[in-house]
């Protein structure tokens, strides 16, 4: 009876471990698309002569402002909570807007968030009150801009700069979530982490699907 049984967890565990993790990938939930076409940022000038742009990119998008000094709590949480757990993912990368001026604040602030992690996925990328302004405008939420040109918010762009973020859910109480509070360490923590984990598993997923049908061919 005891063969029996070790028999059957040895054979039946595993097919029905393959099961539930099989049915997990076709069920996956993908983060929704909120908006799409979200305006480019090659009207940009970075601090080195990198060529920066939101295609083919998971980017965190951030709007730091003229009084960078006023949103380096948020910078910093950013880097502790999302970009230190995610750097290493190859396309991922964190761009962050401000008007031409801010360069030697944000050339210190780099400098400071390097202490801490690799910032080779941060990007500071400077331009014009119009193009500041065309960026955000093109996301489509319903923050706004402050008189500096800032949000508290940051936003999740897809390799296709689409906007990406949670439905509005009357039935649950969920409400739409277009951008993270960058100065709120629970919501960073809470629920932008999450996001961000469910939109590199889903490019992950992709990318293992592109591969296997490659070797089928």
């Amino acid at each position: 009876m005891k063969k029996f049984v070790v028999l059957g967890v040895l054979f039946v565990l595993p097919l029905v471990a393959y099961l539930f993790f099989a049915s997990g990938v076709h069920n996956f939930a993908k983060l929704p698309i909120l908006n799409e076409n979200v305006s480019d940022v090659e009207a940009f000038e970075g601090l080195t002569n990198k060529q920066v742009s939101l295609n083919d990119k998971i980017t965190i998008l951030g709007f730091l402002g003229k009084n960078l000094h006023n949103k380096q709590g948020n910078a910093f949480n950013l880097n502790q909570k999302i970009y230190k757990k995610n750097h290493g993912f190859k396309d991922f990368q964190f761009v962050m807007l401000l008007p031409f001026g801010s360069e030697e604040e944000a050339k210190k602030l780099l400098e400071e968030l390097g202490n801490i992690a690799d910032v080779s996925g941060w990007n500071f990328m400077f331009g014009t009150e119009e193009n500041i302004k065309k960026v955000f405008n093109s996301l489509n939420t319903n923050h706004a801009l402050d008189e500096n040109l800032a949000t508290n918010y940051v936003y999740i762009v897809d390799k296709n700069r689409s906007l990406r973020g949670r439905d509005e859910d009357p039935e649950k109480g969920e409400s739409m979530v277009y951008g993270y509070l960058a100065n709120s360490v629970a919501d960073l923590a809470n629920v932008m982490v999450d996001d961000v984990k469910v939109i590199l598993a889903e490019y992950r997923l992709a990318l293992k699907k592109y591969k296997a049908d490659r070797k089928e061919k």
